[in-house]
């Protein structure tokens, strides 16, 4: 009788991701990573908040992703922080087709909308909260 020199690696199945119970204790199972296509969606649109240390300022950068606009030709930030113009706050657009711009903001709590192409009025997907406004919709909220 010939023994084979190999050997069959032996493993064990893969358990599915659930909590566990150790000594009383229910442990979370970390969760799983976000593609990037997700990850983009989920991440890269938040409004991004850095607040200045010299200053009372936050540096606050708001996101309108492509999605929201797609054929978009120009999207403006209106809101409580410029007076509700609808020409002063320019976006810019990024080689991805999201619309972004970085705001320098006291502390409060500001109302605020994107207007595309100066016609279609748009919410944040990520603010803080919402308000009803006097027009039935609502307002986006950041708050600083």
């Amino acid at each position: 009788m010939k023994i084979s020199s190999q050997t069959k690696k032996q493993t064990k199945p893969a358990k599915p991701a659930q909590k566990k119970e150790t000594a009383g204790k229910t442990k979370k199972e970390p969760e799983p990573e976000i593609s990037p296509e997700n990850k983009e969606l989920s991440d890269d649109h938040k409004i991004k908040k850095k607040y200045l240390k010299t200053r009372p300022i936050c540096k606050t950068t708001f996101t309108l992703p492509k999605d929201a606009a797609p054929k978009a030709g120009s999207v403006t930030i209106v809101g409580d922080f410029n007076a509700w113009d609808r020409t002063s706050t320019p976006m810019k657009v990024r080689k991805n087709g999201t619309y972004t711009i970085t705001l320098d903001l006291q502390k409060g709590k500001y109302r605020f909308r994107y207007l595309i192409d100066g016609i279609r009025w748009e919410n944040d997907w990520y603010a803080d909260s919402y308000v009803p406004n006097q027009f039935g919709c609502d307002d986006s909220v950041v708050i600083i």
